[in-house]
């Protein structure tokens, strides 16, 4: 039986259809979900990444606020934007989108965002509510990750899943997401010996390491379900995952592309992140 590609976009499109849903049930109430986002600077890859969630927002029927600062804007400019937004009962969810300019400390402006606004789920609250299993809004990456690996009918408790990275955006809260599903959860990094052989004994494959076909064939189960959560842009002007989709298709039983794969569920999640954060805060239900 050969692999089956865990196709993000369809997954995507059904998680919006599903925010979309909520969003008429709040709108039913009187509620009109909106999510500010803000970009400093002329960053290609971040104009891209930011004009995808306001296409998401009209798609869902979120209103969006889209608020662009130059390159020089101050950390004291950028953080009176960000006050402002916090204090405006319209707005529900608040996006900085990283990174940030050298002028600028991404942490205090993180920290600036309230805890209940804050739908990226990067604050050291949210962050917190996750380890110890409190309600909160959970990362989108990681979270899509989870989604994905559930929609293939795989059975988290139990599985040995193996995480590569630990960033604080990926690596790290998709552990403690696999660990809230009753995995049995290893996270490898750059020091781990023996990752060949690790991450060959797992159920479930996490790439979030950021390098070029990483993760290659001989590190992957037979039948594992593997995400594929690296965008890298290649010597050939494509992107590609940290795995090496050809050779970890012939073992995986499940794979995830790239592109068309963890990217849209990122999204997609931010959008019910978004809702959610409007339905908390008006007190509703959907």
């Amino acid at each position: 039986m050969g692999v089956s590609i865990i196709d993000g976009k369809a997954l995507a499109a059904a998680t919006k259809a599903e925010a979309a849903e909520k969003v008429a049930a709040l709108k039913a109430q009187g509620v009109s979900p909106c999510l500010a986002v803000i970009l400093v600077g002329e960053n290609p890859a971040s104009q891209v990444y930011v004009r995808g969630k306001i296409n998401d927002c009209v798609q869902c029927g979120i209103e969006s606020r889209s608020i662009n600062l130059p390159a020089d804007t101050t950390q004291e400019t950028l953080l009176a934007e960000v006050k402002k937004l916090a204090e405006d009962p319209a707005v529900h969810g608040i996006l900085v989108q990283l990174p940030l300019p050298a002028q600028i400390d991404e942490k205090a402006v993180i920290d600036a965002i309230p805890p209940e606004k804050d739908v990226d789920g990067f604050s050291p609250i949210n962050v917190g509510r996750m380890q110890i299993g409190e309600p909160c809004y959970l990362p989108c990456t990681p979270a899509g990750c989870i989604r994905m690996i559930e929609s293939t009918g795989t059975d988290i408790a139990g599985k040995n899943a193996v995480v590569i990275g630990r960033s604080n955006i990926v690596g790290k809260p998709a552990a403690l997401l696999l660990l809230a599903k009753n995995a049995t959860v290893t996270i490898c990094h750059s020091k781990t010996k023996n990752l060949q052989e690790v991450c060959a004994a797992a159920d479930i494959l996490v790439a979030a390491v950021g390098r070029e076909g990483f993760v290659t064939g001989d590190m992957v189960k037979p039948g594992a379900v593997v995400i594929d959560v690296g965008i890298n842009r290649g010597a050939d002007g494509k992107l590609h995952g940290d795995v090496d989709f050809a050779a970890a298709s012939e073992k995986a039983g499940y794979i995830t592309p790239v592109p068309g794969g963890v990217g849209p569920m990122t999204r997609a999640m931010l959008m019910l992140n978004t809702v959610e954060a409007a339905a908390r805060q008006s007190g509703k239900t959907v």
